[in-house]
């Protein structure tokens, strides 16, 4: 059922983003006249599921759940129609019109993406504002992994600052360093004081590789171990309380929460003595420990949830600010990607990939969030200049439009060629990628 809903959420989400991709090619190529003979939510190779014509265009859709097209008369695309081509221009043909006109058609699909991923955004916005735990209320600052130490954090360290930009979101803060360029400096409060270093950026290269941001949690927020409620009988028996600060095992001073599992780990089924604070007074508590090395208490919810919340008209910028800062992030992500010293490319995720960051259970925040970000990417992924995408058919009308002098039509019969051929070859590597994850 879970992989159903994920598999529902994603085709849902995919059919959409095509439709409105495509209706920004249709809608910009109708008013300058020029004729759409087919409009397809998905590829109708061979057959098509559903098809009907209106006037000249043909609508439909296709079985291969890979995309969708939108065939304009006269252009070079996908579905490479020489016989058309073979033939003189007719005036409502793509070919015929001014360079200016034909760019516009090409670049209206991923303006149609960014739009409505503003559309998007604006509406999450106002229906429920922008939900994050700040940095800011982290008093204790953060307990850093191994791998994270080696970029140059220590326990206890407040993070003010990465790459000048300054953390407010928690969640914000993984992001900042996988993104992190080379000379990324880092402003941290450490032991009282301000202290600044430069992430190592070999080190990174390296995590990067071997893809350590998703095998270890490189930071965790250091919290008080404050009792809320107490599950286990024994343990209240003797004496633990809620409000009770718990702040070591025997002679060993453990602060935070975060320090106590393993300890407690090695003590399943034995008697602990728990070092307790209550109000200004040190108490020694002897508390059993289960079988699981646990001591069957809830802790005091330290993480408080701040909600910054929008009306109509404040949701428009808010929406406009988030649509920009995730096209730089992602934008980021590929310029990483590309570069073969990160070692990125390895991760790089196909259809299983995509329809995993859906959550298995239906939360229409967590969907139309998605979307959105799945938009960002469509409309960031089209404009590469590979021929065959909307990008690479860009810069060729961009030439003419600089120049006056058109790319030959057999030029762009190549390129598309070579074109399809790179984006086969991404598609392929992409849920090879996929398929080795599931098997290793």
């Amino acid at each position: 059922m879970d992989i159903l809903i994920k598999v529902l959420q994603f085709f849902m989400s995919l059919t959409l983003l095509v439709a409105v991709h495509e209706f920004g090619h249709f809608i910009m190529a109708r008013i300058f006249k020029i004729r759409v003979e087919k409009f397809y939510i998905f590829f109708d190779a061979g057959f098509s599921l559903w098809k009907k014509k209106w006037g000249d265009t043909e609508y439909g859709l296709g079985w291969l759940p890979l995309g969708g097209y939108c065939k304009i008369a006269g252009m070079v695309d996908e579905s490479m129609d020489k016989e058309q081509l073979a033939s003189a221009p007719q005036p409502w043909e793509y070919r015929a019109k001014p360079a200016w006109q034909r760019f516009l058609v090409l670049i209206a699909g991923v303006t149609m993406n960014v739009i409505l991923a503003f559309f998007i955004y604006c509406g999450i916005s106002f229906s429920y504002g922008s939900q994050y735990i700040s940095n800011e209320d982290m008093i204790y600052g953060y307990e850093f992994s191994q791998s994270a130490e080696q970029l140059g954090f220590r326990d206890g360290d407040r993070i003010v600052t990465i790459g000048g930009e300054k953390v407010e979101n928690i969640n914000s803060i993984l992001g900042k360093i996988l993104l992190a360029k080379e000379n990324c400096e880092v402003e941290v409060i450490r032991e009282g004081a301000e202290h600044k270093f430069v992430l190592d950026n070999e080190i990174l290269n390296i995590m990067r590789k071997e893809n350590t941001f998703e095998k270890e949690r490189l930071y965790s927020p250091l919290i008080p171990f404050v009792v809320d409620s107490i599950a286990n009988t024994a343990v209240a028996e003797a004496g633990l309380q809620r409000g009770d600060r718990i702040i070591g095992i025997g002679e060993e001073s453990l602060p935070y929460f975060n320090h106590y599992a393993d300890r407690l780990a090695k003590l399943a089924g034995k008697t602990a003595d728990i070092k307790v604070l209550r109000g200004a007074d040190t108490l020694s508590l002897a508390l059993p420990v289960n079988a699981e090395g646990k001591l069957g208490v809830v802790t005091e919810n330290f993480f408080k949830v701040r909600t910054e919340e929008y009306n109509f008209f404040e949701a428009i910028p808010a929406g406009a600010r988030l649509t920009a800062k995730t096209i730089k992030n992602y934008w980021d992500q590929l310029v990483l990607i590309v570069k073969p010293d990160t070692g990125l490319y390895k991760h790089v995720g196909g259809f299983i990939a995509i329809g995993n960051i859906f959550p298995s259970e239906w939360d229409w925040h967590q969907f139309w969030s998605m979307t959105a970000f799945l938009s960002i990417i469509l409309a960031v992924m089209n404009i590469i200049p590979i021929p065959g995408l909307d990008g690479g058919h860009m810069i060729f009308t961009f030439w003419e439009m600089l120049t006056g002098r058109k790319v030959s039509e057999k030029v762009l019969e190549v390129a598309q060629y070579i074109g399809m051929i790179l984006i086969l070859a991404l598609v392929l590597f992409a849920n090879g990628n996929d398929i080795y994850k599931l098997f290793r």
